[in-house]
């Protein structure tokens, strides 16, 4: 069912559906939609209630995008939608830039978040390589942001390269450049030290910048051979990952807690 939310920033789309389960929100990446998860919504719709929705300034969202977003505004639309549709906890599966906002989210709101599924998510950009992007962006932008499609849909599906190209298009130059300098401010690492969930990684393609590769402890699939979007490209693949992470999830929220000691125990 599609409907709109309100939140701070605006209305945001919504396609919710399903039902029983922990429930699971998709969250898009960079220039994404809530369209890029089709595939995983209906796979799961069956069997849980899954939600995908558009971020601030995406797809159809109309929400109030400024040139100066940040990761924690997009952690915010997370929480608008989650308050909204009364998700008490749910499972968050975030691409890319939609990672990070997942970890964020998690970081203030841990005891609403049963675990993640961080796929081609970035890690920490060193700041000099951060400054040299930038400033490649700011001087030349068009002919910067062509190459970084260009490298982000190498082994693209036709489909899937059509559907990033519109989706990139409708992206105003003021947001993609707030959305890129906000990427490269943000640390995901203290927040995922700290989360006490189930932490899972897709890596696609090789980048020095890999969240995995920054955390190498959290169980990783790595895909190769498609494009960023891998979702579109392999959906059938995808979905067998995401199988399995909810398998982990659905399982540590099944086991018994440890009963709380009580105070001054074991204390002479």
């Amino acid at each position: 069912m599609s409907t709109e939310i309100m939140s701070p920033a605006g209305r945001l789309f919504v396609d919710d559906g399903g039902q029983g389960g922990l429930p699971v929100v998709f969250i898009h990446s960079f220039a994404g939609s809530a369209g890029h998860w089709t595939e995983q919504l209906d796979h799961l719709r069956g069997k849980r209630r899954a939600v995908a929705f558009d971020l601030r300034g995406h797809g159809q969202s109309d929400a109030r995008a400024s040139d100066d977003v940040t990761i924690e505004d997009l952690a915010g639309d997370v929480g608008s939608v989650l308050d909204d549709l009364r998700l008490e906890r749910v499972a968050l599966v975030g691409h890319s830039v939609g990672g990070l906002a997942a970890i964020a989210y998690a970081a203030e709101h841990p005891e609403r978040v049963a675990g993640m599924l961080l796929v081609g998510t970035p890690g920490r950009v060193p700041m000099q390589q951060a400054d040299e992007i930038m400033s490649h962006m700011t001087s030349n932008y068009d002919d910067t942001m062509a190459d970084y499609w260009e490298r982000l849909l190498d082994h693209a599906t036709t489909a899937t390269r059509a559907q990033i190209e519109r989706d990139r298009e409708a992206l105003p130059r003021s947001v993609s450049l707030a959305l890129i300098r906000s990427t490269f401010a943000f640390d995901p690492l203290p927040a995922l030290r700290d989360y006490p969930g189930v932490v899972m990684t897709m890596t696609v393609g090789d980048s020095p910048f890999d969240l995995h590769k920054q955390v190498p402890d959290v169980p990783d699939s790595t895909v190769t051979g498609t494009s960023h979007w891998v979702q579109l490209d392999r959906p059938e693949e995808f979905d067998r990952i995401l199988d399995r992470f909810l398998a982990v999830v659905d399982a540590e929220a099944s086991a018994p807690r440890p009963e709380p000691t009580p105070a001054g125990a074991g204390s002479r």
